[in-house]
């Protein structure tokens, strides 16, 4: 009975850690260094927020792509160009920089903060 309570134990630990470790080849950045990359032609700007939020208040360079329809989407996307990710908070937009990567994207690129440290 005691193997059994720790091999759920470890379980549980290696879940946890594999979640909250970033993935790897997906750089994150400040709003900043997002704003200096607009200048470049080979990056995407993608926005994985609602329609609603992205109307509401949105930056031009980015292409609205909601997270619930990203996986379906990727063909709108160049894989050999970068991909820049940005949503509200950078928690929707970490989890679309895993989808990318996912589905091959090389190099991908998620904004820390999201809209909300725009400035």
């Amino acid at each position: 009975m005691e193997i059994l309570q720790w091999l759920i134990v470890i379980i549980a630990v290696v879940i946890v850690v594999k979640f909250f470790m970033p993935t790897k080849g997906i750089s994150n950045i400040n709003t900043k260094e997002a704003k200096d990359k607009f200048k470049a032609k080979d990056v995407q700007f993608i926005d994985v927020r609602t329609p609603g939020e992205y109307k509401k208040n949105h930056q031009k360079k980015f292409k609205n792509i909601p997270l619930y329809n990203l996986a379906g989407r990727t063909n709108e996307l160049d894989k050999s160009k970068e991909v820049i990710v940005i949503c509200q908070s950078g928690m929707r937009s970490a989890k679309a920089a895993r989808i990318l990567k996912k589905q091959g994207f090389e190099k991908v690129t998620n904004i820390k903060g999201g809209m909300s440290a725009w400035r």
